[in-house]
């Protein structure tokens, strides 16, 4: 079992719940903005030393939800300062951006890295759409037509035009080229059957994160590894991950009190106007291919309200309390869906640095030691089958 941690960056300076979107940045304080980016880059720096294989940063605007508009940025500074560890860029937000920019700037971290750069396409949460003024009827197109064309300019070795629905290109040759042949890893996020398959026949790893359920979260993969087979390759358990709050300490119950606070910092805090947001851009437009998809969604934000945070434990749709139960959490997970990847998000809302650390010390020295044995002896991806 291997571990990927990500770190959103928010700022946690504001107090007023239920603000509209995009939020007042009048609320912003440089000299807490400055603590806080200086604090955090730390913390990501410190998930190396803890034990972790991956370190993710991604791509949110417009809000203290996340302080990282251009991730990349803040990849670049991971990678120079750490050694082992893999740069996953959990973000860009592809169908938002320029796919001739994220080539070069990915070519670069890989390069800079070493050739350590996990290349994440996100499609991106709906409001983005209204931020950069795209449309995200198109977010499907121009996610594949992106992804074939950043591949192309990843591997090949002369210029070469581009003429598509969504891009045009009279000549592209980039510098640097990656480290990796003949491109970098790339990590998508499968969330739901469309994004599922779409990942499949890109071949990408797949990433599912906030699922509702294990029955629900078992036909994703499916959906995935089916779709795979049928562009003629098969997934790994190392290619299937599963994200997950984490908190742990001394006891449950203090576990629980400070995961539970933090969460409703970010629910009702930082997650309100883009809640605010996602709706009016769900509502309007073809953010979701299908009607299924969209029920979909909504009930896996209804799990968050409306579920009870111990029912959540219980369902093992949380990974909280002492060492070993996290334990025995992670062992479950892993028996039910037959993932070889974890996400961990441990900074929730505001919960305080110090516990950060704690939950970081615990995974490395009782947590991860007990479970990177699962699935060493076969491929546990077939559980999900």
């Amino acid at each position: 079992m291997r571990f990927s941690y990500t770190h959103h960056m928010p700022y946690t300076g504001v107090t007023d719940a239920g603000q509209d979107w995009p939020v007042p940045n009048k609320q912003f304080d440089a000299e807490k903005g400055v603590e806080m980016f200086d604090r955090y880059i730390e913390d990501k720096i410190y998930a190396e030393q803890a034990g972790f294989d991956w370190i993710g940063s991604n791509e949110h605007h417009f809000s203290p939800y996340g302080m990282m508009p251009n991730p990349n940025l803040v990849g670049a500074v991971v990678a120079n300062r750490t050694r082992r560890a893999g740069i996953l860029q959990s973000g860009n937000i592809v169908p938002i951006s320029n796919p001739i920019r994220i080539a070069e700037e990915y070519a670069m971290l890989d390069v800079m890295s070493g050739g350590r750069l996990i290349a994440g396409f996100m499609r991106g949460i709906p409001h983005e759409y209204v931020a950069y003024n795209v449309s995200p009827d198109e977010s499907y197109g121009r996610m594949y037509e992106a992804i074939e064309l950043i591949k192309k300019a990843w591997s090949s070795p002369e210029p070469f035009g581009w003429e598509g629905e969504f891009y045009q290109f009279r000549a592209v040759s980039i510098w640097p080229r990656p480290v990796q042949k003949p491109y970098p890893r790339i990590l998508m996020s499968a969330s739901s059957d469309a994004s599922a398959r779409l990942a499949a026949e890109v071949g990408a790893s797949a990433g599912f994160l906030r699922i509702a359920d294990f029955d629900s979260a078992r036909n994703q993969i499916k959906v995935y590894r089916d779709r795979a087979k049928e562009c003629g390759w098969s997934p790994t358990a190392d290619d299937v991950m599963i994200g997950m709050n984490c908190c742990i300490a001394p006891t449950y119950e203090e576990a629980k009190e400070i995961l539970q606070n933090g969460q409703k910092y970010f629910f009702g805090v930082l997650g309100g106007g883009i809640r605010t947001a996602q709706q009016l851009v769900v509502q309007k437009t073809r953010y979701f291919k299908d009607a299924g998809a969209a029920e979909k969604f909504a009930k896996k934000t209804a799990v968050q309200r409306e579920v009870s945070f111990d029912e959540r434990v219980e369902r093992g749709l949380i990974v909280c309390g002492t060492p070993e139960m996290a334990i025995d959490q992670i062992r479950r997970i892993h028996g039910e869906l037959g993932n070889g990847r974890m996400n961990l998000s441990v900074k929730i809302g505001n919960i305080a640095d110090h516990h950060v650390t704690r939950t970081l010390d615990y995974l490395r020295d009782v947590v991860f030691p007990a479970v990177r044995p699962l699935g060493e002896d076969n491929d546990p991806a077939q559980a999900a089958e």
